[in-house]
């Protein structure tokens, strides 16, 4: 038999493995949607291993750990491929699309198989991980009997011309096609790609064939377009992020635009920027070129587009203008007769009073006059709280970061709570979750709204944390700003609406393990009891369900124990409604997975003939708690009578 040590440390490794995995990323991959939903499907066990690296047990069998081991050499396996993928160069990456995919499939049925051998009948975790392991288990077979059916045919078959083609004369329309899926666009595109080549090359022992040669001369192509159709391509990597000095001598004498003001696919300053449905900002003239051609992605981030749909971003041109008259350049006009593309009828050259009225409100948002900005955040409030129509248009017209901007630069709490109520609202609409959390500095600012801001203001931040953190990344980002804190002190403290939008927050950010430890670090099972002893009681069923979720965590199955827990929980299981029966068993089910001393005390209170009755007539979750429990009972009773204690003698031990 293997010793817990043993156990707990494969486990911590792991841990880290899966970690490791899931810090390999490259978004500019061909082979991203694979290596993501490959790393997204690992990043699920984390949870699984903890609690089998805290579970304590006195012996663990040995083909649990020769189970564990065999995870183990599969995770490495993945983090190999997962490496491999985002270092190797692109064209490589596509004309070997099928080979890589053989890859994918071996490391994947290894997962499976990994997975698949663990005996959890011998583990000791919870029903609800057993059943997020099955789900993986069904996600790999999935991506085993998929294959490689995801593949982009048009990148593959336009890449495969370049490769082939023997001719001086390509067609501008391919080259530009590939070098936009591919993202070879800036000059440190395309120097990474020729030291991916490279390194292929010496990886070859010097000897790399003919395919090397011709994969050299598709990037060659590639480049020599690009430098040709961007004459100041040249600049790019000096243009990041922020605006640089004037140089002093020539025509260098010319102020670089930052990069957000220049379109992602020309690298010239736009004139007529627009959105699409991810969110992107394009020059019109570019991103119409590129959706006559078929394409239904988002150049820069390879996202599929929901529409063909182009708005108008009046806030930048209107930055951009701002820009170019500060720094003594004649700001760049719009063509006169500007046509939409596709469905793009809010981009017609006559607005629409709709339309005036928008840009109206957005250039009030970013003016530096208080009473503007509070003005335009409280009718962007009202237009965001009406329908989702409304939601999507503010959206994609960019008023998004300046709504952020005022969350932490206004010193009007009106304002501020103006602010950030509109990103609640906009928030209600799928599509703009993500465009909100990926805005910089949105999360943070909702965070110091959480903080300092008026009790309403800081109950609609909680709410809109709540809100985001329904999809699951979103988790990671919201716990890592520092949300949790204040959260937790609004759950103490705040109004009854506080507490509650306080409560669903946090219950929906504790649902990721990673979270869990951080809350209880905050003081909340303390608050969590507090709540559940109030004699009004207004608060219990948010404040049970909340103390399931982190005890199953190690920090707070020591939080929990430590605060007497165990007579509330028998009481709930003894008198409260069939929810917090539920959550109240699953509580001490965490609590006497981890130490005996509660499974004695909890018998002492009289608990077992509650749990037959749960068993008998509970909910279904209820009954599977009340099953484990009763099966926990007589285990350790049975242990205790071979060694002649009674429950007396088993007290005096503890």
């Amino acid at each position: 038999m293997a010793k817990k040590s043993e156990k707990s440390k494969l486990a911590q490794t792991l841990i880290d493995s899966v970690n490791e995995i899931g810090s390999i990323s490259d978004h500019r991959s061909p082979m991203k949607k694979h290596s993501s939903n490959l790393c997204r499907r690992l990043m699920l066990l984390v949870p699984m291993l903890e609690e089998i690296r805290d579970v304590k047990d006195s012996k663990v069998p040995d083909e649990v750990l020769k189970a564990l081991l065999s995870l183990k050499e599969s995770l490495a396996s993945a983090k190999d491929l997962l490496t491999f993928v985002c270092q190797v160069s692109r064209i490589y990456l596509v004309l070997e699309r099928d080979q890589v995919m053989i890859k994918f499939q071996k490391v994947t049925a290894l997962l499976e198989q990994a997975l698949s051998g663990i005996p959890y009948e011998n583990l000791e975790i919870s029903d609800e991980l057993k059943e997020q392991v099955e789900l993986v288990l069904i996600q790999l077979r999935r991506a085993i009997e998929k294959g490689g059916d995801t593949h982009d045919d048009e990148l593959y078959k336009d890449v495969l011309s370049l490769y082939n083609d023997t001719s001086s004369v390509t067609d501008s329309n391919i080259l530009r096609t590939v070098a936009a899926k591919l993202q070879l666009i800036t000059i440190t595109d395309l120097t990474g790609e020729s030291l991916a080549l490279l390194d292929m090359v010496s990886s070859s022992g010097g000897d790399p064939g003919e395919s090397f040669e011709k994969m050299s001369m598709v990037l060659k192509r590639i480049k020599d377009f690009v430098q040709t159709d961007n004459p100041n391509l040249d600049h790019a990597p000096k243009r990041q992020k922020s605006l640089l000095p004037r140089a002093q001598d020539g025509d260098q004498d010319i102020p670089i635009p930052p990069e957000d003001y220049r379109c992602p696919i020309s690298l010239e300053l736009m004139t007529d920027p627009v959105i699409v449905s991810s969110g992107q900002t394009y020059e019109r003239e570019y991103i119409k070129k590129w959706l006559e051609g078929g394409h239904l992605t988002c150049p820069k981030t390879q996202e599929t587009l929901t529409s063909d749909t182009v708005t108008p971003n009046y806030v930048l041109r209107s930055l951009i203008a701002q820009w170019c008259e500060s720094n003594g350049i004649e700001p760049p006009k719009r063509p006169n007769n500007p046509q939409p593309s596709s469905n793009a009828s809010s981009s017609s050259s006559a607005p629409t009073d709709e339309q005036n009225k928008n840009e109206e409100l957005l250039r009030k948002l970013a003016s530096q006059r208080p009473e503007d900005q509070r003005f335009a955040a409280g009718e962007i409030r009202l237009l965001a709280k009406q329908n989702n129509q409304n939601r999507l248009a503010i959206a994609a017209s960019g008023a998004i970061p300046l709504l952020v901007n005022l969350l932490t630069v206004s010193d009007d709490s009106r304002t501020q709570e103006h602010a950030v109520t509109s990103i609640l609202n906009l928030s209600i609409c799928e599509e703009n979750k993500r465009r909100i959390v990926y805005t910089g500095g949105a999360v943070p600012g909702i965070v110091h709204v959480l903080q300092k801001g008026s009790m309403e203001a800081r109950e609609n931040a909680a709410a809109t944390l709540f809100s985001l953190s329904v999809i699951d990344e979103n988790k990671v980002t919201i716990g890592a700003a520092g949300a949790i804190p204040p959260l937790v002190t609004l759950l103490s403290e705040g109004s009854q609406r506080g507490k509650k939008d306080a409560a669903t927050a946090l219950f929906n950010l504790c649902i990721f393990q990673g979270n869990k430890g951080k809350a209880v670090r905050a003081g909340l099972v303390p608050v969590l009891m507090r709540l559940l002893t109030e004699p009004e009681g207004v608060m219990v069923d948010e404040a049970l369900a909340i103390l399931a979720i982190v005890s199953s965590h190690l920090d707070g199955k020591m939080a929990v124990g430590a605060a007497d827990t165990t007579p509330v929980m028998v009481e709930f299981i003894r008198s409260g409604s069939p929810r917090n029966k539920e959550n109240a068993a699953a509580v001490l089910v965490h609590l006497c997975s981890w130490s005996q001393q509660y499974l004695v005390e909890a018998q002492k209170l009289g608990i077992m003939g509650l749990l037959i009755d749960m068993a008998e007539n509970g909910t279904d979750r209820g009954k599977r708690k009340a099953a484990q429990l009763l099966n926990r009972f007589s285990r350790f009773n049975d242990q205790q009578k071979q060694l002649g204690l009674g429950l007396e003698d088993q007290v005096s031990l503890i």
